[in-house]
């Protein structure tokens, strides 16, 4: 096997971002403390006091009143949460709420409940249209809507794009759908901390938030859910968040967790330019080593007509994608190849596809977009955050262009019955 250089850059931001020095310094302070917080004693009452201070540090950040916060495990719980407890309340109140609207281009952690529901709670599941950039087609959504709002339970839809980075028009859907009395839940795992977040504001009725995707610890998040929101719980046991969440609370999680989403929101405007100059760079950088490269998502108009993309130029205002994500197609090559050897140079990606058995799947957000499937296999995700600068772009740059010309000339876009590591290992030798 190859010599595995050291990590030079990693660009794999979305998947996981470094703690911040903040919030590690709380987790650990706190870890020295006992006490659970459901408990009534001196140091059960401490601890009740950090976790209330914690909801109300989160719900400041992001516009949202302390009761409305429902701490969770993480993002997944938080969606699960909330797709299964709103299917679940409004079928119970109305036996024809029985339609889940859903964007195609979600998250598994939405889509595999969705899919359950349709599987064990005879859900009808409907597809919300998306145009090449992955953004919700707000014409088809409010035909789709018209046609079926008296069996609609709920609609669901990311708030960004955790693959291709485009940022849907949230406040929109939402108006849309309250027109019905219908509730939204949004999966803004992506978003906070990298784009302005406020829950109010938004319209939406639940909103997923999770903490190791902004600086906080894995196995943290929450639910946000609104006043008078009727969620069935998926856990039942001690009754702890208003008795939709029960479990004992991981207190210096939850207290690092608000630090954490503090900071972030404090700083992501002057963050998010930092960060999407960064992008933009690397973007660049793409290009002028393997021009044929094609950027997937929404385009930012400072990029537009400088190399290949899959969608025209956005004419959204404002931001239309996620500061730190670049995501490319490469001809003639296999995502996961590209990765491996991309890791063997200590340049750390994602391919943002699935792989079981060593066997390639191509991603379903790019096929949603319309992307050919021997096209979606040779997908890469780049992503940057908070510990990013310029040598992270510098490493990428020197690496991409041998890499994508290495795998071609190795003919590693399609070869049955062999890994991709194991190709990209033999062709490293």
């Amino acid at each position: 096997m190859p010599t595995l250089e050291p990590v030079t850059s990693y660009l794999d931001h979305a998947a996981t971002t470094p703690m911040l020095p903040e919030a590690v310094a709380a987790m650990a302070e706190e870890m020295t403390h006992t006490g659970n917080a459901s408990s009534l004693h001196s140091s059960g009452r401490r601890a009740r006091r950090v976790v209330e201070e914690a909801r109300e540090q989160l719900g400041v950040a992001l516009g949202a009143g302390p009761s409305e916060v429902v701490f969770t495990a993480g993002g997944t719980e938080s969606d699960n949460l909330a797709v299964k407890g709103l299917y679940w309340a409004r079928r119970a109140a109305d036996p024809r709420r029985r339609t889940v609207v859903a964007s195609p281009i979600e998250h598994h952690a939405v889509l595999d409940p969705v899919e359950w529901l349709h599987t064990h709670e005879q859900a009808d599941v409907r597809w919300m249209p998306v145009d090449r950039a992955g953004r919700v087609d707000l014409d088809g959504l409010k035909e789709l809507l018209d046609d079926c709002h008296d069996s609609v339970a709920l609609v669901t839809v990311m708030w960004a794009n955790n693959e291709v980075g485009t940022v849907q028009p949230i406040a929109e859907i939402a108006e849309l759908a309250h027109r019905h009395g219908i509730p939204v839940h949004t999966d803004a795992i992506q978003a906070v901390g990298h784009l302005p977040v406020d829950f109010t504001a938004s319209g939406v009725d639940c909103l997923s938030v999770s903490g190791h995707k902004l600086g906080g610890p894995v196995s943290s998040g929450a639910l946000l859910a609104r006043r008078g929101l009727d969620v069935v719980p998926g856990l039942h046991g001690g009754g702890q968040e208003r008795g939709i969440r029960s479990g004992t609370l991981d207190v210096a999680a939850l207290r690092a967790f608000a630090v954490a989403t503090s900071l972030a929101v404090q700083g992501q405007e002057a963050e998010g330019e930092r960060i999407a100059a960064l992008r933009n760079d690397l973007v660049r950088a793409v290009w002028e080593a393997v021009p044929d490269a094609v950027l997937s998502g929404a385009v930012p108009r400072e990029l537009a007509g400088l190399g290949p993309t899959l969608a025209p130029p956005s004419s959204v205002p404002g931001l239309s994608r996620l500061p730190g994500n670049a995501h490319f197609t490469f001809p003639g090559c296999e995502g996961d190849s590209l990765l491996y050897l991309l890791d063997a140079r200590g340049v750390e990606c994602s391919t943002g596809s699935a792989c079981q058995a060593g066997v390639p799947q191509p991603s379903h957000v790019l096929l949603a977009m319309g992307v050919p499937e021997t096209t979606a296999r040779g997908a890469l995700r780049f992503t940057l955050g908070h510990t990013s600068t310029a040598s992270d772009v510098t490493a990428l740059a020197q690496a991409i262009g041998p890499v994508v010309e290495r795998a071609r000339g190795a003919g590693l876009s399609s070869a049955p019955g062999v890994s991709k590591r194991k190709q990209a290992e033999e062709v490293g030798r």
